[in-house]
């Protein structure tokens, strides 16, 4: 089995090939290290090999994290988000990937208002409208961006996505096109309202794939901390 420093150089070589592939710089490619069930020591570990962008997928996992490890840790929440648990990470979250609807816009909003921030936040887009995935259909996606940058206490980022699980990552080629023919519209229509535009797209089985077609965010857990229990 190899360590996760092993792991993690593998995958950051990957990165910077997909990334040059592309004509791209390897370092507009920001890893977020998914820590999803992993326990305090091995995330250590991964801190200490230069990592400090953690995902996570629950919104009591993250809080709790967020409190034994400390300050100065950029925490992402990028499972799905109930209206419900935005008070446990809204002072803690530096980024949330997966707001998928108008209601948990305006509960983000109002809870970001009343801590006194502004919450960056991406649009999750069901890319390939899968009944089991959450987010806007495609075709609704830039009305939808629309609303949200109108509400005061968001700072929208860009875009997400969860492409099919698949068993080889070029059949989800199609679908990181699309996402990205999608951001540029959004940034066609909305060039002065937008600064930078994040595409958060690939996971450990495609990431290659998705920064070869333009994410700047690739979120892995498995490729570093090896298969869950």
């Amino acid at each position: 089995m190899n360590s996760i420093a092993e792991n993690l150089a593998r995958v950051q070589s990957n990165i910077d090939a997909a990334a040059r592939k592309a004509g791209r710089k390897p370092s507009d490619v920001k890893l977020v290290g998914v820590t999803k069930t992993i326990d305090i020591e091995r995330i250590r570990t991964l801190l200490s090999l230069g990592v400090n962008c953690l995902g996570e997928n629950k919104p009591q996992e993250l809080a709790e994290k967020y409190t034994a490890l400390g300050a100065g840790l950029e925490w992402h929440l990028i499972g799905h988000l109930q209206t419900n648990k935005v008070k446990l990470i809204i002072d803690k979250a530096a980024m949330i990937h997966s707001v998928d609807s108008l209601r948990l816009a305006e509960e983000i909003n109002r809870r970001a208002a009343a801590a006194g921030r502004v919450m960056d936040v991406l649009a999750e887009i069901n890319i390939a409208a899968e009944p089991s995935k959450h987010g806007v259909e495609p075709g609704e996606a830039v009305n939808f961006v629309e609303k949200l940058i109108k509400m005061e206490n968001l700072h929208v980022k860009g875009l997400m996505c969860i492409a099919p699980n698949v068993d080889e990552p070029e059949k989800n080629r199609f679908f990181f096109v699309k996402m990205r023919e999608i951001l540029i519209d959004i940034k066609n229509k909305y060039v002065h309202n937008i600064d930078t535009l994040d595409l958060s797209m690939g996971m450990t089985n495609d990431y290659e794939v998705a920064v070869e077609e333009g994410a700047t965010m690739v979120r892995i857990g498995t490729g570093i901390f090896g298969s869950r229990a």
